[in-house]
C-alpha cells in the first residue's frame, strides 16, 4: 500500500469514530472532538513504553524543583504524563470515567496542557459525559484502528493524518481546508528550491539551520523542509519556528513538533501581523503560504504603528490595500532575512496574482515591488497550475527571494517560470483541487530553476525591466476665444485634457515623449513634479501566445454534427 493510501485509510478509520457522536453532535462539530482526541491518543501511545518508569520517577521527585527535567528524562521525550491512567486503564472504571479522564489529562506536562487548552476541549468532556458517550468514545480510541503507536504510525505519517482529519473536518464544516494546509507536492517543490545550491553547506558535520513560517498552520511546510534536510544529511538539525493565529491548527502544529522531538516552544500562537512573536530574529530559510485576500482592518492600528518605524520595522517599503494583507506577510518574511555577511537567507512564499501588478506607481504594493527589485531580492517567480489547492482554483505563484545573489549569475536578474501546464488531472477532486503536480513535473520545475536558462516556459529579465516612470502629460487650458490661459506668463494646464504615460525605466523619458506624445499633441508638456516610479510584473503577458481562430467551416461542421446527434436523441425521447 502506498504512503498516501495508508494515510487516507488510517485517517478514515479514526474519523469513523465520529459515528459514536451522532445525536449528540452535528456532523460539522465532529472535528471538535476527534481532532483533540487523536492528538491525545498519539501522546498516550508514544508514552506507553516508558509509562511505568515515569510513574516510579514521579514518586521519587514530585517535590523537587527539577522534577520537570527528570521526568522528561524518564519518559525519553520532551513531555510526560504522571497520571496513573492510560486510555486502556480508563476503561477499568466506567462509572468514574469523567473524573478519571480529567485526572489523566491533568497529568500531562505543561507543554501538552497548553496544547489541550487551545483545543478548548474541556467543554467537550462535560458534554460527552453528560450524554453518556465519553466512555464509548475513549473505548473506540483503544481499538486497533486507533493504534497510533510510533511502531505502527511514523511521525511523518502522523503529520499527514492530522492534516487529513482537518480536511475532513473542514469539508463537514463547509470551511476551506486550504486555510490550514498546503498540498504536499507544492511544499515539496518549494523545499527543492529553498535548499537548492546549498548542498555543500548542508551536508557537513554539526549542521544547524533555522527555518521560519509566519503563517505555519499545522506545520506541514516546516515538516516537509525538515524531511528534505534529513534525507540530505541525517545528522543535520533544522530548528523550526512558526506562528499561527488559529487555535486548533496552532495546537496541532505544536503537538506535531513535540511528537517529533523538536522544540515546540518555537511555535507561537497569535497574529503575526499585529503581534510578531519573533521580533528582531532572523532565519536561514523562510517559507509560507499566507492567506490570500484576507483583510487586515482589525490589525490596522498595529500595522500602521509599525509602518511609522520605517525600515526599523517590518513595513518600511509600504502598505498594501486593507482588503488584502498577503504582502504584509511578504514584508515580514523579508524582515527576517539574515544579513548577507551572516550567511543570508532564501524565501519561498506563495501568493495569488494580486502582488504582481496591483497598485499604481507610488502606491503601497508598487513600492513594495520597487523595494524588492531595486534591492535585487527577487530570484524567481513560478506560476503554478490552476486547481491544485483545496480552497481555490485561481492562479497562484511561488515567489523566491534571496539576499545572496551578488556575484552570482542571478545578480540583477529575475527568472519567470510558467509551470501552469505541468500537472495531471486527479481521478477525484478534493474541494477545488482537481489537479496534482506529479514528481516528474516537480523535478522539471526544479531543473528549470537550477539551470537558469531561457526556454519556452522559462524567461530571464533584468530587474529594471519591470520598472517604469509614470509621467503626467499636460495640455494648455484655453478660454472661450481659444486663447491660452496664462498665469505669471505661463500656460495653465487643462485638467480635462490631462493624461498619463508609463515610460519603461530603460527608455529615455524625453525621447519617449517626443516619439509617442508630441506627434499627436504638439502643445503638450510633462509635469515633472508629478512623475512617479512604479514596478509591476505582468507575468501572463510574457508568456502569451496568439492562437489563430479556427476556420469557420470547421466550426460549422461541428455544429451540424452536434445538431444531428441531438435530433436523433430527441426522436428517441419523443418516440417513447
Amino acid at each position: 500500500m502506498s504512503l498516501s493510501a495508508n494515510i487516507s485509510e488510517k485517517a478514515a478509520l479514526i474519523w469513523a469514530i465520529a459515528d459514536k457522536l451522532t445525536g449528540v453532535y452535528k456532523p460539522h462539530e465532529y472535528g471538535e472532538v476527534i481532532l483533540p482526541l487523536t492528538v491525545i491518543r498519539r501522546f498516550d501511545c508514544i508514552l506507553a513504553d516508558t509509562k511505568d518508569a515515569v510513574l516510579e520517577k514521579f514518586e521519587q521527585v514530585k517535590t523537587l524543583p527539577m522534577r520537570d527535567v527528570l521526568l522528561r528524562k524518564a519518559s525519553g521525550k520532551a513531555f510526560y504524563n504522571t497520571s496513573k491512567f492510560t486510555f486502556e486503564r480508563l476503561l477499568d472504571d466506567p462509572d468514574n470515567i469523567e473524573a478519571n479522564f480529567r485526572d489523566y489529562l491533568n497529568g500531562f506536562s505543561e507543554n501538552v496542557r497548553d496544547i489541550l487548552e487551545n483545543f478548548k476541549f474541556d467543554g467537550q468532556i462535560t458534554t460527552m459525559a453528560n450524554k453518556g458517550i465519553l466512555y464509548i468514545v475513549i473505548k473506540e480510541f483503544t481499538t486497533p484502528k486507533a493504534n497510533l503507536h510510533p511502531d505502527v504510525i511514523s511521525n511523518l505519517e502522523m503529520g499527514y493524518i492530522f492534516e487529513e482529519i482537518i480536511r475532513r473536518f473542514s469539508e463537514s464544516h463547509n470551511e476551506d481546508a486550504g486555510q490550514h494546509y498546503t498540498p504536499r507536492e507544492v511544499i515539496q517543490l518549494m523545499a527543492n528550491i529553498l535548499f537548492y545550491d546549498d548542498n555543500e553547506i548542508l551536508s557537513g558535520k554539526n549542521v544547524v539551520k533555522t527555518i521560519y513560517d509566519p503563517a505555519c498552520g499545522t506545520g506541514g511546510m516546516l515538516s516537509v523542509a525538515e524531511e528534505y534536510l534529513h534525507r540530505l544529511n541525517a545528522s543535520a538539525e533544522l530548528m523550526a519556528f512558526g506562528q499561527e493565529l488559529n487555535d486548533e491548527t496552532f495546537a496541532i502544529c505544536k503537538a506535531d513538533m513535540l511528537i517529533k522531538g523538536n522544540n515546540a516552544d518555537f511555535i507561537k500562537d497569535g497574529n503575526t501581523l499585529s503581534d510578531d512573536q519573533f521580533a528582531g530574529q532572523t532565519f536561514d530559510y523562510i517559507l509560507s503560504n499566507p492567506p490570500f485576500g484576507r483583510e487586515w482592518k482589525n490589525e490596522k492600528a498595529a500595522v500602521e504603528a509599525e509602518a511609522k518605524k520605517g525600515f526599523a520595522g517590518r513595513f518600511g517599503p509600504g502598505l498594501p490595500a486593507a482588503s488584502d494583507g498577503q504582502m504584509l506577510f511578504l514584508l515580514t518574511a523579508i524582515s527576517k532575512m539574515k544579513e548577507p555577511q551572516n550567511g543570508g537567507s532564501r524565501i519561498a512564499i506563495i501568493h495569488n496574482g494580486s502582488p504582481l501588478f496591483t497598485g499604481d506607481a507610488g502606491s503601497g504594493p508598487s513600492e513594495v515591488r520597487r523595494y524588492i527589485l531595486e534591492n535585487d531580492l527577487l530570484e524567481a517567480i513560478i506560476a503554478l497550475p490552476n486547481d491544485i489547492f483545496y480552497n481555490t482554483g485561481i492562479a497562484t505563484y511561488i515567489w523566491v527571494l534571496s539576499n545572496k545573489k551578488a556575484g552570482t549569475r542571478r545578480e540583477g536578474k529575475v527568472q519567470l517560470i510558467n509551470a501552469n501546464g505541468l500537472y495531471e488531472k486527479r481521478r477525484k477532486a478534493l474541494g477545488n483541487k482537481r489537479n496534482d503536480i506529479p514528481e516528474s513535473a516537480i523535478a522539471e520545475i526544479t531543473r528549470l530553476y537550477g539551470d537558469f536558462v531561457e526556454s519556452e516556459i522559462s524567461k530571464i529579465f533584468d530587474t529594471s525591466d519591470f520598472g517604469y516612470t509614470k509621467i503626467t502629460v499636460e495640455r494648455p487650458l484655453k478660454d472661450e476665444n481659444g486663447q491660452l490661459v496664462l498665469k505669471k506668463g505661463k500656460p495653465q494646464a487643462d485638467p480635462a485634457l490631462r493624461d498619463t504615460e508609463n515610460v519603461p525605466l530603460k527608455e529615455d523619458i524625453q525621447e519617449y515623449f517626443a516619439r509617442e506624445v508630441l506627434p499627436f499633441a504638439p502643445d503638450a508638456w510633462i509635469d515633472e513634479k508629478k512623475s512617479k516610479v512604479g514596478y509591476e510584473i505582468p507575468f501572463t503577458r510574457y508568456f502569451y501566445k496568439y492562437e489563430a481562430p479556427r476556420p469557420s467551416e470547421e466550426i460549422k461542421q461541428e455544429i451540424l454534427a452536434i445538431e444531428k446527434e441531438l435530433d436523433g436523441a430527441l426522436e428517441e425521447v419523443f418516440a417513447e
